[in-house]
């Protein structure tokens, strides 16, 4: 028997399902930032973590480059460092280009805490994700690198990723 092709979905339909995707993912980011409230072995804050996250793969950076990266304030990137360097997370170092500009990078401390933090985290997603298919784990990475990828390309700011 030959397949029946399949109906392109309305405006109406699209309409709908854009309407559920934003409002699952303004619960994602809100599970995901209420949850940091409910793990108290992480040890950095949300700005600590996604700076050492960017420095760990492309590092160092200035703090020019730092805003840049995370569309913000200069004088925001600052203030967040200038807290990281007090904990002993960061460091500034010489260009290694030779630039004028001090870069920023982690240090082993900084990355140890990461990876504690990292762990901590990964914890919590098995512990969500616990009754699912690994295919339907791996989809979902996907789906959202998909996503992410997208913004970037749409922002002209493209992140490097862990290499596998």
């Amino acid at each position: 028997m030959p397949e029946t092709p399949t109906a392109l979905p309305t405006a109406a339909e699209e309409l709908v399902a854009l309407t559920r995707l934003e409002y699952e993912l303004t619960l994602f980011s809100r599970h995901y930032l209420a949850s940091a409230k409910y793990r108290p072995n992480q040890q950095l804050d949300r700005s600590a973590y996604l700076i050492l996250v960017r420095l760990e793969l492309d590092s160092p950076l200035s703090l020019k480059e730092l805003a840049e990266a995370f569309r913000l304030d200069i004088s925001t990137i600052n203030r967040q460092v200038g807290a990281m360097r007090k904990q002993g997370l960061v460091e500034r170092v010489a260009d290694p280009d030779g630039g004028i500009a001090r870069k920023v990078r982690a240090t082993a401390r900084g990355l140890e805490m990461l990876v504690a933090d990292r762990t901590h985290s990964r914890s919590g997603v098995t512990k969500v994700l616990a009754e699912w298919q690994d295919d339907d784990i791996e989809k979902m990475a996907s789906l959202i690198a998909k996503f992410n990828e997208s913004i970037e390309n749409l922002e002209g700011n493209p992140w490097p990723r862990p290499a596998g």
